[in-house]
């Protein structure tokens, strides 16, 4: 019977425009392009805006972004949560118009006390809308599809991000309040108009309703008592800061510690978003296996040391030297990003019990929004503080949590096969 099964199963789709045949990947992928280029806007004139024209130092930014961050850990559990009790669907459509609203209405943050607010608001509901897709993608898709329609979205992500960051680049050229306004509010839109388009998700998605009739289903031990899984959780987490440090680190180490000029920042963002296009979905193959998935996230573990080990070797040396070091740091960096995901998402998925998938889900979110939170912290006790010796500290940092990682993966992988 077993074997029958394995034979009717749906092979891996592992490029975009098979994986996209899924009615239910395709919604989400057409939803995801149209919100991720309001984030993108978003994402390049926020802190300006706040500096700019409503006058926010950059103490009172940086509370902003902490204590937004902060809100976002405990609804990446609550979206989770609720993802399990009520429609998947229903409610990251809600989650996501909730998020324009609150993106288009930074433009009426004419202070401190208002700006955080919204921010709060914002950022909640994104992590809750966060976990409540990987609930929905868990409940969709087989173990070998789950993480490639990850590895499709995020694509699909850093593509948007991109336009949206290009498209945002005319109010930079405006310079004006005005047009700073009129993006936003158009981000805003754009979100809506992807919670429109949430609204054709198929019923699957959705937690299966329990029949009163019938004896409830065991749902096993809280994801907060699974002790393995509260670990990988930890240790995803720290290796996330990753995504800190390239959006705060590394700019401020090549403007202040290195002679490369300030362009060469844009050119890393660039590479960053051409790995991540190309090789993401090719890179997260096999990952459905915990051992692979373990190997995987360890070599990216190695990567990021070494990248951490070039970042710093650029410090304090000529131009075309620092540039090309730069250059190779930002390529280990954005391959160590690649496969430290596809590593952690087919763990997330296949080490998660299946009937809390949303629980599960949002848990595993709460390491990644406790990462944001904590990697300018963190970042800027090392690099910025220390130089060398942060980013050697920072290169241990990731390598140990990749190795945890992969610990836990084997484990997990040797008592399956006994069993």
């Amino acid at each position: 019977m077993t074997k029958s099964l394995a034979n009717t199963a749906p092979a891996p789709q592992h490029t975009l425009r098979v994986a996209l045949s899924d009615p239910a990947l395709k919604i989400l992928a057409s939803a995801i392009l149209v919100s991720t280029v309001g984030r993108g806007i978003f994402l390049t004139l926020t802190v300006l805006y706040f500096s700019r024209f409503v006058g926010l130092s950059a103490l009172e930014i940086a509370v902003i972004l902490t204590v937004s961050s902060g809100v976002g850990v405990a609804t990446s559990y609550i979206g989770g949560r609720l993802a399990d009790r009520l429609s998947a669907r229903r409610l990251l459509v809600g989650m996501v118009a909730v998020q324009g609203l609150a993106i288009a209405s930074y433009t009426f943050a004419g202070n401190f006390s208002t700006a955080v607010v919204i921010a709060c608001i914002a950022v909640g509901v994104d992590r809750g809308a966060n976990a409540t897709r990987s609930a929905i993608i868990a409940r969709a898709f087989d173990g070998p599809n789950r993480v490639n329609a990850r590895a499709v979205l995020r694509t699909i992500t850093n593509l948007g991000i991109a336009v949206g960051g290009m498209i945002a680049g005319l109010a930079l050229l405006a310079g004006t309040a005005g047009a700073f306004r009129g993006m936003m509010i158009g981000a805003g839109v754009a979100y809506i108009l992807s919670a429109m388009a949430l609204r054709r998700l198929p019923a699957r998605v959705d937690a299966p309703r329990h029949d009163p009739a019938k004896p409830a289903p065991t749902r096993g031990i809280s994801p907060f008592k699974d002790r393995r899984y509260v670990l990988l959780t930890v240790l995803s987490g720290i290796f996330g800061m990753q995504f800190g440090l390239a959006e705060m680190g590394v700019p401020l180490w090549i403007s202040q510690d290195t002679s490369a000029p300030d362009v060469l920042i844009s050119a890393i963002l660039v590479i960053n978003t051409l790995c991540v296009v190309l090789l993401q979905v090719p890179l997260s193959r096999g990952t459905e296996h915990p051992r692979r998935a373990g190997k995987i996230v360890l070599i990216g573990g190695v990567l990021m040391a070494m990248a951490c080990a070039l970042y710093a070797a650029a410090g304090g040396v000529p131009v075309i030297a620092a540039i090309t070091l730069l250059c190779g740091a930002a390529l280990l960096h954005s391959f160590a990003e690649i496969l430290s995901q596809a590593g952690a998402w087919g763990l997330s998925f296949e080490l998660a019990n299946p009937l809390q998938a949303g629980a599960y889900q949002g848990m595993f979110g709460m390491g990644s929004a406790l990462g944001a939170m904590l990697a300018p912290l963190v970042v800027t006790a090392t690099v910025v503080e220390h130089g060398t010796l942060g980013w050697a500290i920072l290169g241990a940092v990731f390598f140990a949590s990749a190795a945890g990682i992969a610990l836990i993966a084997r484990k997990a992988s040797t008592t399956a096969a006994l069993t």
